[in-house]
């Protein structure tokens, strides 16, 4: 059962189909052509007037991923034999990357001493040098086999600290986590790790889905830090406005205003998972987010989460909070659910605490009669929600997508092939559908888990905390901010931005981060690379823009000044894209498909 909204066809369409079933538009005969005029059914979403033809956003929200990290080398893969192959097609254009900066043979990681030998002072603090050779100290390609790796440190100050003032020579020192998998050997093994990049070989369908539709190679975390910021940022462009439950956390830092900003990872308060996993000290925001803004105007929208329908059983037996998929890439098994990523559930107006089921699949994206109760629905649900809700031809016009644990793409509880067989199943099953003809799929990350990425933007948004003391380098460094000097984030020309309540608040320095930023559509460019600056709050100004006219969140969210996307679109063209259908476990191409 589903929910339809039938529009009368526009008079000069009757006359137009009446004039088909006939040889003179003036034919007199009574009542067969009119009688046989067929209904046509759109649905609620599509009915929904739009400023461009896209009638259907679906963001795929990924983990801890740099553009160098994924992109190094693009368009020019390896190609050893046993491995997914990738040719670039005639006329890629080249990117910003490694190796068109000749990053890769000379980088400023191994060519500058102060991150290996001498140490590097920072305020009063000396770190110890790396004590490896320079030759670990060079990026490196990731084989396919290598796809498990240590998760980098991706802290808002450690991440100041390797990005050295855009000296970008300082990720060993600051960000690097050598990997503990059995085996490993040479710069993999040790804090060299954080240069290494994978190529097409490996993250084959991120590259074919840059080749056959747009990539942006000038997208940035709205601030420095980790997954909670990201997720935050990516629906509210707003990271200010915390309150913090059960005591004080390095996470959420006091922002000079009489308030607390999110830096870190904060279980969002009154998660049912938050509380079963006893996280002592929880987060909570007072801010709005887009689905505010989406409520108002009766807009369909949902995020929807991998393990967060909490009466699914697993196929190993697990259900609940303790929900887990086994992955053989990882030879290991993930819990599902990660309450830190849950973007809505920091909101009283979009959380759904104790993960309640929906009425039905109708009433899935919509206001649910749940949602009058004491424990309301707000929009919130699982990932296999998403795929009920658009086989029943309720697909609503806003979608955030969170991979179950093991396919987020988060380095320690997911890697890069389990990462795509998640993205490749939506895209395959979208593309297959009626809608897909105005749909918009965008790929886009929360953080870049430390990666190294050589490109850097000098922030437009300055932060100036030198009071809550951060771990980095093995050391621990007096103040979150030390970009560009201790207990500072700042470049000519940046100003703080304004708090929730209003005023020039801490904790919110950016553009932090380079991570990767793809959209998949019939009306994407083909084969396209943009360079205008974006962050995730991007993502944000692009619904409102489609949607909402150009409202604004206010209090202080990044959408007002974040750029825009449209230039990844050519809504002047026929809106005809091929599909490309990608192999869920190699991300090569299909030639029909697959089984849905």
């Amino acid at each position: 059962m589903f929910r339809r909204t039938l529009l009368p066809i526009p008079f000069a369409a009757m006359l137009a189909l009446a004039a088909c079933g006939n040889n003179s538009v003036n034919s007199t005969a009574s009542a067969p052509a009119a009688a046989s005029t067929p209904v046509v059914s759109v649905s609620a979403q599509d009915a929904v007037t739009t400023a461009t033809p896209i009638k259907h956003v679906v963001v795929i929200f990924g983990e801890n991923v740099s553009f160098d990290h994924y992109f190094a080398t693009y368009p020019q893969a390896n190609n050893p034999v046993g491995e997914p192959q990738f040719s670039a097609a005639a006329g890629t254009p080249s990117v910003n990357n490694l190796s068109t900066n000749n990053l890769i043979a000379a980088n400023p990681n191994a060519l500058s001493t102060s991150p290996n030998t001498a140490g590097r002072t920072v305020g009063a603090v000396t770190i110890a040098g790396l004590g490896l050779p320079a030759a670990d100290l060079l990026p490196f390609r990731l084989d396919r086999s290598q796809a498990n790796t240590s998760s980098q440190n991706h802290a808002y100050a450690a991440e100041q600290l390797a990005y050295n003032n855009g000296a970008m020579d300082s990720f060993p020192l600051f960000t690097a986590s050598g990997s503990t998998i059995a085996g490993s050997t040479g710069a993999f093994a040790t804090k060299g790790q954080v240069l290494g990049y994978f190529d097409g070989n490996t993250v084959t369908a991120m590259w074919n889905y840059a080749q056959n539709f747009a990539m942006n190679q000038n997208a940035y975390t709205d601030t420095y830090g980790p997954s909670t910021p990201g997720a935050l940022e990516v629906i509210s462009g707003q990271n200010n406005g915390v309150v913090v439950t059960g005591g004080t956390s390095a996470n959420a830092i006091p922002d000079s205003a009489g308030g607390f900003t999110m830096v870190g990872d904060l279980d969002p308060t009154g998660d049912v998972c938050t509380i079963a996993a006893g996280s002592a000290v929880t987060g909570a925001m007072t801010s709005k987010n887009i689905g505010d803004l989406l409520n108002a105007k009766g807009l369909t929208w949902g995020g929807f989460m991998g393990g967060f329908n909490l009466t699914t059983t697993n196929a190993n037996g697990t259900t609940g909070c303790a929900r887990s998929t086994f992955s053989q890439v990882l030879n290991a098994t993930k819990v599902d659910y990660v309450q830190h990523h849950a973007w809505f559930q920091y909101y009283a107006s979009t959380a759904n605490l104790k993960h309640t089921r929906p009425t039905s699949t109708a009433l899935i994206g919509a206001t649910d009669p749940l949602d009058n109760t004491a424990t309301p629905v707000h929009h919130q649900y699982d990932t296999d929600d998403f795929f009920a809700a658009v086989k029943a031809g309720n697909y609503p016009s806003v979608s955030f997508l969170k991979a179950p644990a093991v396919g987020d793409g988060h380095p320690g509880n997911s890697d890069p092939i389990d990462e795509q067989a998640f993205v490749t199943k939506v895209i395959n099953f979208l593309q297959q559908q009626p809608d897909w003809k105005n749909t918009a799929v965008i790929i886009a990350y929360d953080d870049s888990d430390g990666w190294y990425d050589h490109r850097y933007m000098a922030p437009t948004s300055s932060s100036f905390d030198s009071t809550t003391a951060q771990s980095a380098g093995g050391a621990t460094i007096a103040g979150t901010d030390n970009l560009s000097g201790t207990g500072q984030c700042t470049a000519t020309g940046a100003v703080q931005p304004q708090g929730v309540n209003g005023g020039a608040v801490n904790g919110r320095c950016g553009p932090g981060t380079r991570t990767p930023f793809i959209v998949v559509s019939p009306w994407a460019k083909v084969n396209f690379v943009d360079d205008t600056p974006i962050t995730q709050a991007s993502v944000v100004k692009f619904i409102e823009d489609n949607w909402l006219g150009g409202q604004r969140l206010g209090n202080g969210s990044f959408d007002a000044t974040a750029g825009s996307i449209m230039n990844m679109f050519n809504f002047s063209g026929s809106g005809n894209n091929p599909t490309v259908y990608l192999d869920e476990n190699l991300g090569t191409k299909l030639s029909a498909p697959p089984a849905s």
